[in-house]
């Protein structure tokens, strides 16, 4: 209640300065000039506060919004997601250096072979007026005396629910590289004691890269699976950085032929 009465007085105070500023410009042109200069350093004060939060307000304004989901979901989808890692504020920011086996948040693990790791990883805020997902990952690596770098991402129980072998699933990312790399994606199923996968290596050509997995070429058993992962391979990342703006995956049935 007490809230709702500040508001209501702020916006009461609001409306009478404006009233007085409105006042005060219709007489400025025949104010008497002392009381003109003074006039114009009580703006000039004012101004200088107002410019912040104007400038502030636009900054904080134009970004994704904390929590945002929204997603391009392909025509036809009827599951999509994005991973907590590009969606909220991460517990713990950053990693340096990152251990192999490096818990990221819930969902998100880094793994490689180095033995003395220079890796670097930060949890970034997006702010280009393009970008949909809050935040970013940005990985640095420096000397890299392993074989590979990779990123596990456990893709959420709805994803499993009423899987089929006419599904598509799809990997949609938005990547930045100080020099290129090659990426690949591996898709893992695992349905009872088996396990499926499928590799499909990312297109760099451009930002905004896509690749989808065809259930069909799989053995998967539906009525068994129980786990979906995808890994997110670096190939000799060494000397570079590496930007993840955006990852999200959906899913679609094929089109009967």
């Amino acid at each position: 209640m007490s809230t709702r009465i500040h508001r209501l007085i702020d916006r009461l105070l609001h409306r009478r300065i404006l009233r007085r500023w409105e006042a005060w410009a219709n007489k400025a042109d025949k104010m008497e000039l002392g009381l003109l200069r003074d006039l114009r350093m009580r703006a000039r004060q004012e101004r200088r506060q107002l410019d912040r939060v104007i400038h502030v307000a636009e900054h904080r304004l134009a970004l994704p919004v904390i929590g945002s989901n929204a997603i391009r979901k392909p025509i036809g989808s009827d599951w999509a997601w994005r991973p907590d890692l590009w969606q909220g504020q991460i517990p713990v920011p950053g990693f340096s250096p990152a251990l192999s086996k490096q818990p990221i948040c819930d969902g998100a693990t880094l793994f490689h072979n180095c033995d003395n790791p220079e890796v670097i990883l930060r949890q970034i805020r997006n702010r280009r007026a393009a970008d949909l997902a809050p935040f970013g990952l940005q990985i640095d690596v420096f000397r890299f005396d392993g074989s590979f770098l990779s990123l596990v991402l456990d893709l959420p129980p709805e994803a499993v629910q009423g899987l089929k072998l006419r599904h598509v699933i799809r990997l949609d990312a938005i990547v930045e590289m100080e020099k290129p790399v090659e990426v690949f994606a591996r898709l893992n199923i695992k349905h009872g004691p088996n396990m499926e996968q499928i590799v499909h290596e990312l297109p760099l050509s451009a930002e905004e890269v896509m690749v989808e997995f065809d259930l069909a070429y799989t053995r998967m058993n539906e009525k068994r699976v129980d786990q979906i992962w995808i890994d997110l391979i670096f190939e000799g990342p060494e000397m570079n950085q590496i930007i993840l703006r955006d990852v999200t995956l959906s899913r679609r049935p094929r089109a009967d032929l």
